[in-house]
């Protein structure tokens, strides 16, 4: 049986389960969850994810690791974590760089947190030469060694729960069976028993995003450090529903592809913010991608591969406004720090 026929056959006999868990399905069943079987990244995949656009961004990340790490004191050992590394390219773009500075290498022990056996391969492939280590979770890295963190679109696909506003209070939204057999949204029961109004707001609350900005937060608050998390998400507590699946690049219904399309929510940053501090650490941002990006050099890089490669001045041209054009990445992705006390991080200053 497909996926989508296992959920609406569990549906049937058990009833509707929350949007969240829905995420998990999709994103995590062993037998046809999308990153469990076929996650496919890349011009001939589902998504493209800024390491992908250009070697620039993974170089910058780079840079920032060495800075970040120089400001720390130049730790003698420290442990080097990509939490959902995709592919491998952010790493191995971030490692080509940092070859300037091989003290840096020398003390980094390299983690990758993936869970995913078929993006293990591929990291595995590109970075084989560096010894890396993985974990499915952040809990298998080791402690006592301050950590320089890098996580890239990872903190969109934690699963989110939704809340519908009514005239008598907020009610779950849940996926159940519509009248013709087919997956589809609904609310969860409720005393009042009212309907909501066209156009109802929509909360979302991620219980997961929360936890992981915590988690990484006693991290650091213990150990020292500093984690980068790059994504698309929103600066400010809002309203919206911001589920959406990609398949082939393109946006399709969350609900007509389980398991065969990405499956995706914005990103909290003020919720991971509060998490994080709560948890002892410090945190900085949230800064949009294109002035982080800006502050880190971007434009220069740019220039110098421009200077290079004249043939490519277009290509790189179109790279760097894709990173960081306002109505591209430029401002929906945004940067945030967790980071220890009194640390001042690079691209972050006021």
């Amino acid at each position: 049986m497909s996926l989508k026929d296992r959920l609406k056959a569990e549906i049937a006999q058990s009833g509707p389960i929350s949007v969240a868990d829905y995420m998990i399905r999709c994103l995590h069943d062993p037998q046809n969850g999308y990153y469990a079987t076929r996650p496919a990244l890349g011009g001939g995949g589902d998504f493209i994810t800024a390491p992908l656009v250009s070697q620039m961004f993974g170089e910058l990340i780079g840079l920032w690791a060495v800075e970040t790490w120089t400001r720390l004191g130049k730790p003698e050992r420290f442990r080097l974590v990509e939490m959902g590394p995709g592919d491998g390219t952010l790493m191995s773009d971030l490692l080509r760089a940092v070859r300037l500075a091989p003290d840096f290498v020398a003390a980094a022990e390299l983690w990758l947190v993936d869970a995913s056996e078929p993006l293990k391969e591929a990291q595995a492939e590109k970075l084989g030469g560096y010894r890396p280590r993985w974990s499915p979770g952040l809990g298998g890295v080791p402690g006592g060694a301050p950590m320089v963190l890098i996580a890239n679109e990872l903190f969109d696909c934690l699963p989110a729960r939704q809340f519908v506003q009514t005239p008598g209070g907020w009610v779950e939204r849940l996926i159940g069976l519509g009248d013709d057999g087919e997956l589809a949204f609904g609310l969860a029961p409720s005393e009042h028993g009212q309907a909501p109004e066209p156009g109802a707001m929509i909360l979302e609350a991620s219980p997961a995003q929360d936890a992981l900005g915590a988690e990484i937060g006693a991290r650091i608050a213990a150990d020292g450090g500093a984690a980068l998390i790059i994504d698309y998400g929103r600066s400010v507590a809002e309203f919206g529903d911001t589920l959406q699946a990609l398949k082939g690049h393109e946006k399709v219904d969350p609900l007509a592809f389980p398991g065969e399309s990405d499956l995706t929510v914005h990103v909290d940053f003020p919720g991971v913010i509060v998490a994080a501090r709560a948890a002892g650490a410090e945190a900085s941002g949230p800064v949009p991608q294109g002035q982080f990006l800006g502050r880190l050099g971007i434009q220069h890089r740019a220039e110098a591969l421009t200077a290079a490669r004249p043939d490519r001045s277009m290509t790189i041209s179109r790279q760097l406004a894709r990173l960081c054009a306002p109505d591209q990445m430029g401002e929906l992705f945004k940067a945030i720090c967790i980071h220890q006390p009194g640390f001042d991080a690079p691209g972050f200053e006021a």
